[in-house]
């Protein structure tokens, strides 16, 4: 039974993270920049002075939302993951340098894409029966369109529900246990059944942390998150740059690598990986699984801001995957290629290689840096996920009532996630989560023009 569940789910998943999922995100991030006429690029200055001058304006915000800063926050929790260490590793590894050139090129269609999603978000939100502010791709997919298309936001939330507590919940606490472990083991020798012993607790005490935030609401979530978000963010940036700092003789030739292997990766993978194909495939799945620009998820931490102007907080979308593929990714990957660790080219390769990295720059301890940082990223997934999950199922469901049982039940799959094997729930949680996309998508086609009119009335009032 476990086979053939196995291997249904393999096709699919191969399917939907394949070329046709490729061809759709990068359509639809195409179309839109097309019909914006680049707006990422073009106001790439006004959304950067946009988001860091809101960063530092301290403001409460009003009943039943974040301020803009913390909804950044919260979508970047759950998009900063455990893909930024461990995904591009794997990308590099599988698809060599030159992945990273393509997951660049992802980034950039995707900054559109995702300013397009929070820019729907918060024009066609909705206060829900406590007050809160509520929207995403559900949300825009029924105030925006025809009564036609609304099986689409059904569909959405569905799907969100199916996919948080694999993507957002167990394989993370299982990321966090798996980290915990190595620094131990690192510098002591532990039986297996300590271990255990170790994951169980751990497990407990994420539930209850993920059980204490979610369930304080829209305004403990924000509260955590921008302060979690952006002390993970920088500890890792300023660990990052100074493995690329102290190996600064080898960027020029890393640089090279990027940019030359992306058009011929036999060159610089030693013959390992000839296909130009595979290393795009690589790059760009990496690049939107990392900044999830198409999925959709992001917009709904968005559309909680208190904020008025709905272009305005799609800036924040510009920002969030700049932040999240071009800084972090990026730096993650010159860690890899910098440090001159060797990677074995062609076979799979994960957060070990990351790892690698650092330990081969600053010695042994950085294993307990590089375990923190993991940490600090899963958990902040976790509570970003969490708001995701609920708000798909009070959608679906059409009544707050279940939002509290649900987080509950959600926070308590944590301990599941650090006892148990989870690879055939991580794929299954992979699929949904690629199934995400498609009704997002559609929804996004058919919107293009609406967030053409809105772009043009927003700059006609700022000019």
């Amino acid at each position: 039974m476990i086979e053939t569940i196995t291997a249904v789910n393999d096709a699919v998943n191969h399917f939907i993270w394949g070329i046709p999922a490729m061809i759709s995100i990068i359509g639809v991030g195409l179309l839109l920049s097309v019909r914006t006429r680049f707006l990422q690029i073009r106001k790439f200055p006004y959304a950067i002075k946009t988001t860091i001058g809101r960063m530092f304006r301290k403001k409460d915000a009003t009943d039943g939302a974040m301020t803009p800063f913390q909804a950044v926050c919260t979508a970047l929790a759950a998009t900063v993951g455990t893909g930024n260490i461990a995904g591009v590793a794997g990308a590099i590894a599988i698809g060599g340098p030159g992945a990273v050139f393509w997951m660049w090129c992802s980034a950039l269609l995707g900054m559109c894409t995702k300013f397009s999603e929070v820019t729907l978000a918060v024009r066609f939100r909705e206060r829900s029966a406590t007050g809160e502010w509520v929207g995403g791709p559900m949300y825009y997919i029924k105030n925006g369109l025809s009564k036609n298309w609304h099986w689409l936001a059904a569909l959405y939330s569905l799907f969100g529900v199916l996919t948080v507590f694999g993507t957002g919940n167990a394989t993370q606490v299982n990321t966090i246990v798996t980290a915990i472990d190595s620094a131990l083991t690192a510098y002591g020798d532990f039986s297996k059944s300590m271990l255990s012993t170790v994951n169980l607790v751990a497990g407990v005490l994420v539930a209850m942390l993920v059980a204490m935030v979610l369930l304080g609401g829209i305004k403990r979530i924000g509260s955590v998150t921008e302060k979690l978000v952006p002390f993970m963010a920088l500890f890792y940036v300023v660990l990052a740059l100074g493995v690329v700092i102290l190996n600064i003789r080898r960027f020029p030739a890393v640089l090279a690598s990027i940019v030359g292997g992306a058009f011929d990766p036999r060159a610089f993978t030693g013959g390992a990986i000839g296909s130009v194909f595979l290393s795009m495939q690589k790059g760009v799945s990496r690049g939107i699984f990392s900044n999830e620009a198409g999925l959709g998820t992001g917009s709904i931490a968005h559309a909680c801001a208190d904020t008025r102007k709905p272009v305005k907080q799609g800036m924040f979308g510009i920002f969030e995957v700049f932040a999240d593929t071009i800084v972090i990714c990026t730096l993650t990957a010159l860690v890899i290629l910098c440090s001159g660790v060797p990677v074995n080219y062609g076979s799979a390769a994960g957060a070990e290689l990351t790892i690698a990295g650092f330990t081969s720059t600053y010695g042994g301890w950085s294993s307990i840096f590089t375990a923190v940082a993991l940490c600090c990223f899963a958990f902040s997934t976790i509570i970003g996920w969490g708001l995701y999950g609920s708000r798909c199922i009070e959608f679906l469901c059409k009544t707050d009532k279940v939002v509290r049982p649900f987080l509950v039940v959600y926070s308590f799959v944590a301990i599941l996630g650090a006892t148990v094997e989870l690879d055939l729930l991580w794929n299954i949680a992979d699929t949904f989560n690629g199934l995400m996309s498609i009704p997002n998508l559609i929804a996004l086609l058919l919107l293009s023009g609406t967030v053409v009119k809105l772009v043009k009335e927003f700059f006609e009032t700022e000019s």
